[in-house]
């Protein structure tokens, strides 16, 4: 948003950051660490770095952005030494050591390779993207071959000693998601070192589009993409799939694939369906179509919109905006920046209070139900950023800029500079 004022209060308080202290008896996340923080510094660097230099009144302090993103990641790579090379995620600093969990999840270790990679290319140390590439070698090349039940989905857990997949169950939502994310982004960030990437996201859209795409019985018009448990189809999906349609949508914009985008924007029209039909306006945590399980209570609810809601709390997620937003940047059509505003607004009218903004209980009660007085920082790195890229002047960092991506947007809506532009 290009304020001075913020921008410089920030660059001067990251060098004072030490990573390994007053916290390290807490639990980590590796992955949530990664796509926040480590995410942000790159990002900011990038930026700050290059298209808005201008805004920093002390150009000496911009580099620490890099040091510090550095001195993180070498306080993370511990997470990494495990007989298979997959990283443990559940992290204790003091200790150096984990929770003892024995598998990780197909998220949690497909949703570094970006981050770590970009640092590697920053800084000429190779050892953060060889970490991260080890552990996601195990994902593009899955085995057992059960684990793999259509050509590109792949199962949830995968065993930390031995980079095995212990399942066959998944598809878009938690745990999963941003492993799929992922694979098109890294090759936007280099199509030369990651056609590889690029190929397992083929295989997985295409599949994806063949088995998991879903309409409910009573709104035929809508498509989901459902859960699957080996080739059994769960009819099940949640507001962290909703990124699925923005995926698709970068998916066609970078392979020269209209199906994808078209496919794409009819995941966009039945997320904000999920919006539109509860009395905020906001749409639920979880919900189904599965039509031999309507409880009694929803089924007049079910045959307006197409679902019912499983967990009808909002935490102040972002997927359905972020894919307004692909949408607007690949069609131009401006019913996605009325829906963007129309969701701002409703998200602004029930869950800001005090000086912030709570997650609440119920999208389907009036005034959403009650506060649950917790507010996470995605709310700020993704809810209010794409609520504003989606209107914000064109410029580089913008998705299909004249028809090309410069900038890729990490999981947590950081813009990376993409390699080599």
């Amino acid at each position: 948003m290009q304020n001075a004022e913020v921008v410089n209060e920030i660059l001067a308080y990251v060098p004072t950051i030490d990573w390994s202290g007053s916290y390290q008896d807490e639990q980590v996340s590796l992955f949530e660490t990664t796509i926040r923080y480590l995410g942000s510094m790159l990002s900011a660097y990038d930026l700050l770095s290059g298209p808005v230099s201008s805004l920093v009144n002390d150009t000496s302090l911009v580099p620490a952005l890099l040091v510090q993103a550095q001195n993180l990641a070498n306080n993370l790579t511990y997470a990494f030494n495990t007989p298979s090379g997959v990283p443990s995620n559940n992290l204790i600093f003091s200790s150096r050591s984990t929770d003892g969990s024995t598998t990780n999840n197909l998220a949690q270790i497909g949703t570094l390779v970006l981050e770590w990679t970009h640092l590697s290319d920053l800084t000429g140390n190779t050892t953060y993207g060889d970490l991260v590439q080890k552990g996601e070698s195990y994902l593009l090349s899955p085995q057992p071959s059960s684990s793999e039940p259509w050509s590109g989905l792949v199962g949830s857990n995968i065993e930390i000693s031995t980079g095995q997949f212990v399942d066959a169950s998944g598809g878009w939502n938690g745990g999963d998601d941003s492993f799929y994310e992922y694979l098109i982004k890294m090759y936007v960030y280099d199509p030369t070192r990651f056609g590889a990437y690029r190929d397992r996201w083929v295989a997985a859209a295409d599949s994806t589009i063949a088995h998991l795409a879903s309409h409910p019985s009573s709104r035929p018009d809508l498509t989901f993409l459902a859960a699957f448990d080996s080739t059994t189809i769960v009819e099940l999906s949640s507001h962290l799939a909703c990124f699925d349609g923005g995926n698709f949508i970068l998916g066609g914009l970078v392979l020269g694939e209209q199906k994808y985008i078209d496919f794409g924007l009819n995941l966009v029209s039945a997320c904000e369906d999920t919006y539109n039909q509860t009395s905020t306006g906001i749409g639920p945590e979880s919900f189904s179509w599965d039509n031999s399980s309507v409880p009694v209570e929803e089924a007049a609810f079910f045959e307006k919109a197409g679902f019912y809601i499983i967990d009808s709390s909002y935490i102040l997620r972002p997927e359905v905006l972020e894919s307004f937003y692909y949408a607007y940047r690949a069609t131009g059509d401006t019913k996605y920046q009325d829906w963007s505003w129309a969701a701002f607004q409703a998200i602004n009218a029930t869950c800001r209070v005090g000086s912030g903004f709570s997650e609440i209980t119920d999208v389907n009660a009036a005034h959403g139900g009650s506060f649950k007085n917790f507010q996470d920082s995605f709310f700020f790195a993704e809810v209010l950023k794409y609520s504003y890229l989606i209107h914000a002047p064109d410029d580089v960092w913008q998705v299909n800029y004249d028809s090309s991506n410069l900038y890729v947007y990490n999981t947590e809506a950081h813009p990376i500079k993409v390699w080599q532009q």
